[in-house]
């Protein structure tokens, strides 16, 4: 079973600097739910997710070739530290890979995913499909 969604923040959890609601808040809730405009910002809103515990969001924005049935709750005491983006490069009008950092620390120890992620856009949304993690 999920953990209950975290409360929503006053920064955004993506590190844009921005105000939570103008910047993932806006792709989490609403009609906008699931347009992002581009698949960095479709990757940013997908990290704060995960910070904010928003399985549903999570699995909304995963395409559906790659998409997990349930996602597994996270590891007791995981929290994610932060996100670095380091590209975002278009392959075409409907492909795009977003190359990312993101730390967390569980258990007193840090780790770090760094993963160059693939993602789609149909009918006018991006999907996160698969990512290879470096």
């Amino acid at each position: 079973m999920a953990a209950p969604p975290t409360p929503a923040p006053e920064a955004c959890p993506c590190g844009s600097g921005q105000p939570y609601a103008r910047c993932c808040g806006r792709w989490h809730a609403g009609p906008e739910h699931l347009q992002a405009p581009d698949a960095e910002a479709l990757m940013r809103s997908r990290y704060s997710a995960y910070v904010l515990g928003l399985t549903d969001y999570l699995l909304a924005t995963w395409h559906a070739s790659t998409r997990p049935a349930v996602l597994d709750a996270p590891e007791p005491g995981l929290r994610w530290l932060g996100l670095q983006v380091r590209s975002h490069q278009l392959q075409g009008a409907e492909a795009a890979t977003v190359a990312f950092v993101a730390r967390s620390k569980l258990g007193g120890r840090a780790h770090r995913l760094q993963e160059t992620s693939r993602f789609v856009r149909e009918g006018g949304r991006w999907y996160y499909v698969d990512g290879d993690v470096t």
